[in-house]
């Protein structure tokens, strides 16, 4: 079967899952508001910019995770999508992925951002298979650190070679969906790159080598 491959944050979301979890964090004073999300804006800065320290950004954002127990984690995220990302689900991403799944395409949400933010919002767009940073965890609690390589710029590329390999699947006419010139090395990598509501960067690299630009924002 044919991979359709998705990133997810500004691709199939109009936003960032991330960088609203800590806004949400904030918000509701379980950070402190001002210094977090001082610091969470400078990372995001960073990303977009395609120069994020992605180790430090790790640590940063996943220390909460090693301060309370799942039980408590698992409630904020339940007010966490209601409250934060069904705003940000965007009607021709629906659109696209019934496209692909009708032309009985394989569906992975491969993405940055850790899975116990993302999986729950792959769950809800329908996509059985997610490929995210993993947060480590120890007897049932998570450390607060992330674990195996982070999927990220070179790192997706590594992850999902390692998936492929497992599930006996091939990038064989493969699409990738992707806002980010974090995602160049991955984009290289797939028979149709597609660049969905790109960053300057990426904009500039797709009509360079001919490769679609589209939009699920319009």
């Amino acid at each position: 079967m044919r991979l359709a491959l998705f990133d997810l944050d500004n691709t199939l979301l109009g936003g960032d899952s991330d960088h609203a979890w800590g806004d949400y964090l904030c918000g509701r004073g379980i950070l402190d508001g001002a210094a977090y999300k001082a610091r969470n804006d400078e990372f995001y800065q960073d990303y977009l910019a395609g120069k994020l320290d992605n180790a430090a950004y790790l640590n940063f954002s996943m220390e909460i995770f090693g301060k309370h127990d799942m039980r408590q984690l698992d409630q904020w995220h339940r007010e966490f999508m209601r409250d934060c990302i069904d705003a940000l689900m965007l009607p021709k991403a629906a659109q696209l992925l019934a496209k692909h799944r009708e032309a009985g395409d394989t569906l992975v949400i491969i993405t940055a951002t850790n899975r116990f933010i993302t999986a729950p919002i792959a769950k809800k767009l329908g996509v059985e298979h997610l490929i995210a940073t993993e947060c480590e965890m120890v007897e049932g609690r998570y450390t607060g650190r992330s674990t195996d390589v982070p999927c990220f710029r070179e790192g997706k590329v590594t992850r999902l070679n390692r998936w492929i390999e497992e599930n006996g699947y091939s990038l064989e006419g493969s699409y990738f969906y992707s806002d980010s010139i974090n995602d160049l090395p991955l984009l290289e990598q797939v028979t149709h790159p597609v660049a969905v509501d790109p960053d300057e960067k990426l904009r500039a690299e797709a009509e360079q080598r001919g490769w679609q630009v589209i939009s699920l924002r319009d």
